[in-house]
C-alpha cells in the first residue's frame, strides 16, 4: 500500500505540473466539460450550444468533471479527473491480483510506468477511466463467483450499467475478462458434470442482455452501421501499450520487462494464473476480428491491447521472499517509472511552450466568436507530437466561450449539440479539418459534395491554420489578416468581402 501510495503520486507529477498536457482529444473534452458546466449561466455559449442528456455509452468525463468544474476551474477538474483515473486502473489491478492469488503482491505495480501508452496520447480518457472500472469489475465478479447467484447477478448486472455509461469499447473489454474467466473455470471443473457447468457458464451471460435495452434507447444505435475493417496497424496497436515519444525509449522498456521476466522465470519465482494464458487467447482472437471503425469510432480495435495488457499483469506471482528478488523488482520498478516520467516530463516541456503560445492567441479573440479550424495541408497531424495541436482550438471555447468547429457534437455520441441556427458552422460528423487550398477552392469554386460548414468558412470570425511551416505565407491575403504566428499554427481575422 505505501508503494501504490508513493508510486501513483510520483507518476502523477506531470499532470499536476501540466495543467493542459499535449494530449490529442482531452482539450476537446475539457472544453465540451466547460460547455456542460457554463451553459445555463453563459448567454455566449448557449447562443451556439444546447444539452440534450440521452443514453449514449460515452459519458465518464461528461458526469464526473462539470460538477468539478463549477467549484474550481476546468483545467484543475481535468488534473484531478485523469489522476483519479490512474488511481483507478492501478487499485483495480492490485484487487484483481489479489482475488486470483489470496493475498496482495507488489507485481502489478509493475504496469504504472505502462499508464503513460499512445491510447492516453490520443486522449481516450472515457475509455482509459472505463478500464480502471473493468479491472474492479471483474476482480468483483471473481471474488463473490462461488456465493449465491443473486449476489454475482446484482454486481455484474450494477457493473455493466456502470460501464455501458463509461464507454461501450470498455464494456467489451469486461466482457472478454469475464468470458476467459468462465472458460478457465469451466476447464477447471471439467470432473463434474457437463449439464451443471454449462448451465453456470452460459448464465453468465445473461446480465449482458441489460445492454440490448439501454443500446435500443440510445441514439448511438444509429450509428451502429458506421463499420470499416482494417488489418493493417494491427501490429501498430499492440505497440500502443508502451509506445510515447521516443522509440528507443520503449524499446528499452521492452528490454528491462522482459529481461527482467526470463530471469525470474528461470528462476522459478515468477508465476502467472492460468487466466492469463485465456485471456492472451480470446483478447487475440477478439482483437484481430475487430473493426478499426465501430459506431463510428475509429481506433475500436486499437483500444483493446492496453486494456487487456492491464489485466494480464494482475496475472502475476512473484515471490519476493529472497532479497535479491525484492532489490531487483524495486529496482526495475524505479528504474522504468524513472524513465518514462523523464520522457514524458521533456517531451512535455518543450511542448507547452507552442501550448503557450496558442493560449496567447486565444486572449487575441473576441468572446463569443465563431471559429474555422484547416489544416496547412490534408496530411498533417500524424506524428505524435502534433498531437497537443490537433484539437488546441478548443481552448477558445473554455476560455472565450467561442464556436469552434471541431468541437466533438455528434448526435448519438456527445450530449452537447450545435444549435440548428449553427448547425451549418461546426462539423457534426466529426471528420478531418480541411486543408487551405481546399478552402480556397470552396469559396471560389464551390462543389456539390462540400460540407456546409466548409463553404461558410468565409462567415466564420476566425481561422486557425495548423501545421504550418515557420513564417508561412497568408493562403488568402483577399480574405483572411494575420493576428498570431506561433509554433506550427497561425490565427487569422476573416474578412467580410461584401
Amino acid at each position: 500500500m505505501a508503494l501504490f501510495i508513493a508510486l501513483t503520486l510520483l507518476i502523477s507529477i506531470p499532470i499536476w505540473t501540466h495543467p493542459l498536457p499535449p494530449l490529442s482529444d482531452y482539450i476537446n473534452h475539457l472544453a465540451r466539460m466547460q460547455v456542460i458546466a457554463e451553459l445555463p449561466n453563459n448567454r455566449q455559449l448557449a447562443a451556439f450550444y444546447e444539452l440534450n442528456w440521452q443514453v449514449i455509452p460515452n459519458l465518464a468525463m461528461d458526469i464526473i468533471v462539470p460538477p468539478l468544474a463549477r467549484i474550481m476551474n476546468v483545467y484543475l477538474a481535468g488534473q484531478v479527473f485523469l489522476v483519479s483515473m490512474f488511481v483507478l486502473i492501478i487499485s483495480g489491478i492490485l484487487m484483481l491480483n489479489r482475488v486470483l492469488l489470496g493475498r496482495f503482491s507488489v507485481l502489478p505495480l509493475i504496469a504504472i510506468p505502462l499508464l503513460y501508452n499512445f491510447v492516453f496520447l490520443v486522449g481516450l480518457m472515457n475509455y482509459l477511466f472505463g478500464i480502471g472500472v473493468v479491472i474492479w469489475a471483474l476482480a468483483g465478479w471473481i471474488s463473490v463467483r462461488e456465493r449465491a447467484w443473486p449476489i454475482r447477478f446484482v454486481l455484474s448486472t450494477v457493473s455493466i450499467v456502470v460501464l455501458f455509461f463509461c464507454h461501450l469499447c470498455a464494456l467489451g473489454v469486461f466482457g472478454i475478462g469475464l468470458f476467459s474467466f468462465e472458460v478457465l473455470r469451466l476447464w477447471e471443473q471439467r470432473s463434474q458434470p457437463w449439464s451443471g457447468r454449462l448451465v453456470a457458464f452460459f448464465l453468465s451471460g445473461v446480465p449482458f442482455l441489460v445492454v440490448a435495452p439501454l443500446l435500443y434507447a440510445s441514439p448511438t444505435m444509429q450509428l451502429v452501421a458506421a463499420n470499416s475493417w482494417e488489418q493493417r496497424g494491427k501490429l501498430d496497436g499492440l505497440i500502443y501499450i508502451i509506445a510515447n515519444y521516443s522509440d528507443i525509449a520503449a524499446f528499452a522498456l521492452v528490454i528491462v520487462l522482459v529481461g527482467g521476466a526470463i530471469w525470474a522465470i528461470r528462476h522459478r519465482v515468477l508465476k502467472f494464473h492460468p487466466l492469463a494464458l485465456v485471456l492472451l487467447v480470446v483478447g487475440g482472437v477478439v482483437y484481430f476480428a475487430l473493426p478499426r471503425v465501430m459506431f463510428d469510432t475509429y481506433m475500436a480495435d486499437q483500444r483493446l491491447p492496453p486494456g487487456i495488457a492491464f489485466m494480464l499483469f494482475a496475472c502475476g506471482n512473484l515471490d519476493t521472499r529472497r532479497r535479491l528478488v525484492r532489490r531487483g523488482f524495486l529496482s526495475i520498478l524505479i528504474v522504468l517509472i524513472a524513465g518514462r516520467l523523464l520522457e514524458i516530463d521533456y517531451n512535455w516541456s518543450q511542448l507547452s511552450d507552442s501550448t503557450s503560445e496558442f493560449r496567447a492567441s486565444v486572449r487575441r479573440i473576441t468572446p463569443g466568436s465563431k471559429i474555422f479550424v484547416a489544416y496547412a495541408n490534408a496530411s498533417s497531424g500524424d506524428d505524435v507530437r502534433d498531437l497537443g495541436l490537433v484539437h488546441a482550438a478548443c481552448i477558445a471555447t473554455i476560455e472565450r466561450s467561442a464556436l469552434v468547429t471541431t468541437l466533438f457534437s455528434v448526435e448519438g455520441k456527445q450530449v452537447i449539440h450545435v444549435r440548428s441556427d449553427y448547425r451549418d458552422f461546426a462539423d457534426i460528423h466529426d471528420g478531418t479539418p480541411p486543408s487551405t487550398a481546399q478552402l480556397v477552392l470552396a469559396a471560389e469554386h464551390p462543389l456539390p459534395d462540400m460540407p456546409a460548414f466548409w463553404l461558410n468558412w468565409t462567415k466564420f470570425d476566425y481561422i486557425y491554420i495548423l501545421f504550418t511551416e515557420d513564417d508561412a505565407p497568408n493562403p488568402d491575403p483577399e480574405r483572411l489578416r494575420l493576428v498570431a504566428d506561433g509554433d506550427r499554427f497561425q490565427l487569422y481575422r476573416i474578412i467580410k468581402i461584401p
